[in-house]
This record gives structure tokens, C-alpha cells and sequence, in this order.
């Protein structure tokens, strides 16, 4: 049964494409019949055309990338874009190294396991990168007897 004309002015009627017009297979004969847009419009009210629901994008698969991504995982080399420093900032990376160490400085000095004059010491040279964590400047502590009992 060809039913060309019927579904063209459906989705005129519709408002979507041709693709779109769903038809009830169980009521082929009727479509048939109906030569006229009221005729269709009628069909439209009944339920026999209808207009199937836009076709999405599935986010499936992003959302899975994202978990994995949040995971830790698919990060390397090859997908990259950008330089190291561009990812991290040096400036960034500098600030998560220095503070730690400057703060456990500060409470040293303040419970007076170590006094002023050493703070100030190894304050500078925190500063000017001796230490590349808070354990390494723990263990350079240890290793110069430094640290006084309390």
C-alpha cells in the first residue's frame, strides 16, 4: 500500500520530516482511505500518525571517558595536548612545594623545636629550592641535628 501522499501531509501537519511520521501498522486501510489533510488531521487526533521523538545523542560514552578520566586514567602521552607547564603551571607546582614546607617551619619554630636564627636559615633556603618536599626538609633536619628535644 503507498501511502507517500498520506505521510507528506502528516509531516506538513506535524510540523517534522517524513522520516519522522510513525504510522500504526494495524491501521494501514485507513490511512489509505484518508485523501484529505482533515482526513489526515482527524488521523493525527486518533493516535494512527504520530510523530516519532527526535533522535539524541547518546552522552553514554562521554559519561564513561569522564569516569575514567575521573579515575586517573587515559592521561597519557598520547593524550596530551599542550606542554608540561601548560597542563600545570610552574608557578602552581612551586606553590604546593613551598608551602607545606613553610608551614611546618612555622611550627617548629613556634612549639621552639627549632629557634629563630635556624628558622630564618632554612626558611631561605626553602626559599631558594633546596627542598624538593616537607619529608626531605624533616630528614636534612634530622640528618644536621638541628631539632632540639621537647
Amino acid at each position: 500500500m503507498d501511502l507517500k501522499n498520506q505521510r507528506r501531509v502528516a509531516a506538513e501537519l506535524l510540523k517534522c520530516g517524513e522520516c519522522r511520521v510513525w504510522i500504526d501498522p494495524n491501521r494501514t486501510e485507513d490511512v489509505a482511505d484518508a485523501i484529505t489533510r482533515s482526513d489526515v488531521r482527524t488521523l493525527i487526533n486518533s493516535g494512527t500518525i504520530a510523530a516519532k521523538q527526535k533522535r539524541g545523542v547518546s552522552r553514554a560514552r562521554a559519561n564513561y571517558l569522564k569516569e575514567q578520566k575521573r579515575k586517573g586514567r587515559r592521561t597519557g602521552h598520547g593524550s596530551r595536548r599542550g606542554g608540561k607547564h601548560a597542563r600545570k603551571p610552574s608557578k602552581e607546582i612551586w606553590m604546593q612545594t613551598i608551602r607545606p614546607i613553610r608551614r611546618r617551619l612555622k611550627e617548629l619554630r613556634d612549639s621552639g623545636a627549632i629557634d629563630t636564627r635556624t628558622y630564618r636559615k632554612y626558611y631561605l633556603r626553602a626559599k631558594g629550592g633546596m627542598f624538593k618536599s616537607r619529608p626531605h626538609l624533616e630528614s636534612h633536619l634530622k640528618t644536621e641535628d638541628v631539632l632540639k628535644e621537647r
